[in-house]
Order: C-alpha cells, then structure tokens, then sequence
C-alpha cells in the first residue's frame, strides 16, 4: 500500500496544495518498506489527485485540504485522511499501529484567495488544535 503525506520540512503540512513536498510511504506487512520525498509537482484543479492515483497511492494524509481536492482524491479511489498534524514519524507510527486518525480539514479555504503554491493566506485560525492521532 502506498500512502502520501503533504510535508512541510519533515511535519505533516497544514496545507495539502501548497505543502514544500510529499513523503510517499510503501507499507507492507505492516512495515514502512520504502519512503521516498518528491518536490511537489504542481499545483492546479484535479492534478494531484491523478498525480498520485495513476502512481498507486491508495490514501493520502494532510492537515487540511479542500472539499473539492477531496472529493477528486475519493473519486480516484484514493481516501483522504484529514486534520492530522506531528512529524512524518509519528504519524508513520500512528499509522502502522492502526492508530492514526483524521478530523476536520485544517484548512478552509475562501473565495478569491487562490490556491496555488504562492498562496500567502488561509482562512484556518491561527493556532487552531486538532488531533493528529
């Protein structure tokens, strides 16, 4: 199974879209067997999402993502996990151990404001808590 996770220097990224990179981990038998780090390649309506189905990923973790990234992510068959925050290993833990659950998206973002890499807002408030496990 390969899982993505939007990161943001080696924490689990706030902002799925405008995440730095991504860290694709291949799980199997109940081990990470391979992680790789991608820049992220770009960022326009419906691209990650084909991005990282037509590469065999089955799930993809963010702290926050848009309903329609979503919605395109579920389409494809790749299940959006929300709402999670802490560094790349402990979210691995997390989810190795069955543990790791999702929330509300962090991120909720508003009409006009764009939502491309350059993006220097979001309408999330400041120092908002949500649970990464």
């Amino acid at each position: 199974m390969k899982i993505a996770i939007s990161t943001d220097d080696g924490r689990v990224s706030e902002h799925f879209g405008r995440c730095p990179e991504f860290t694709i981990l291949e799980v199997e038998d109940g081990k990470v067997a391979g992680k790789e780090v991608i820049p992220n390649p770009g960022h326009h309506p419906g691209f990650l999402p084909r991005f990282f189905h037509e590469r065999g990923v089955e799930a993809i973790i963010a702290g926050g993502m848009g309903f329609r990234a979503q919605q395109l992510f579920a389409e494809l068959g790749v299940k959006p996990v929300m709402g999670v925050k802490g560094s790349i290993e402990e979210v691995s833990r997390e989810l190795l151990a069955g543990t790791l659950q999702g929330g509300e998206s962090l991120c909720r973002p508003g009409g006009g404001k764009g939502y491309g890499l350059d993006k220097t807002e979001c309408t999330h408030p400041e120092g908002e808590k949500v649970r990464s496990a």
